[in-house]
């Protein structure tokens, strides 16, 4: 079987949440019978040569490496910035722990984009869903560092502002256009994605199936509650993992 060889990119799952809504913690809630730690850390192996778990939960190191925060009670960012302090890589990707449904031909797809406009200006990558900006999943060159270790000192920790701030910055610094250097990228359920893995017998999650095709609008849906994660047992289908 053919295989495609991850990128050298870090790839982080944002795991350090109080799930306070779920009512317990739901990296460990079993969705088609594995955790879904385990659905994240699969989906970033295939397409990242590096992955950690973003938590200092000592239970979740049986499925990747724990990074810890620097800071605790700081909120998400304070996971990004353990993230790119612990990482090595020029490109670092960081995912929640609570997206099982993003289809792993499209993280593929979408990685090896980023990457490749580097040499562009490209320096954040992220997503807009129905207008909503979605920043906890993003990809962030190694020249963000010190943007979210700055705004970690200013105890600013609204994620979008310090990401959007960033990619200012290093758009003017690169005389590049905003758009180059903060690749945000609009999504909705009319929007298009397909993926070709080329010629001879692929893995399986090289396409989107059917069923994630009909399951579009859980993509980019976080897990946050009992009664989402009760509609999400209804499309088990629409999983890659």
């Amino acid at each position: 079987m053919v295989r495609r060889v991850p990128l050298s990119v870090g790839g982080y799952v944002l795991a350090g949440g109080m799930s306070s809504r779920m009512g317990r913690d739901k990296a460990q809630l079993e969705l088609a019978g594995k955790p879904l730690v385990l659905h994240a850390v699969t989906k970033l192996r295939r397409v990242c040569s590096d992955v950690q778990i973003l938590s200092s939960r000592a239970e979740l190191e049986r499925f990747a490496p724990l990074v810890r925060d620097m800071r605790e009670g700081c909120g998400p960012l304070a996971g990004l910035e353990a993230g790119l302090g612990h990482s090595w890589h020029e490109w670092n990707l960081f995912m929640p722990v609570d997206m099982p449904f993003f289809p792993s031909a499209f993280l593929d797809n979408w990685v090896r984009t980023v990457v490749a406009r580097e040499k562009r200006g490209a320096r954040v990558a992220m997503f807009t869903v129905d207008g909503v900006p979605q920043p906890l999943f993003c990809m962030l060159h190694r020249d963000v560092v010190l943007f979210v270790h700055e705004a970690m000192l200013r105890e600013e920790f609204k994620v979008f502002p310090v990401l959007e701030s960033a990619g200012k910055e290093l758009a003017a610094r690169q005389g590049v256009l905003l758009g180059v250097a903060f690749f945000n990228l609009p999504w909705n359920e009319d929007s298009e994605f397909s993926a070709s893995p080329g010629t001879g017998d692929g893995e399986s999650w090289w396409t989107v199936t059917e069923a994630q095709q009909k399951a579009k609008k859980l993509w980019f849906a976080n897990l946050n509650t009992p009664e989402e994660f009760a509609e999400a047992e209804k499309h088990l289908e629409a999983l890659d993992t």
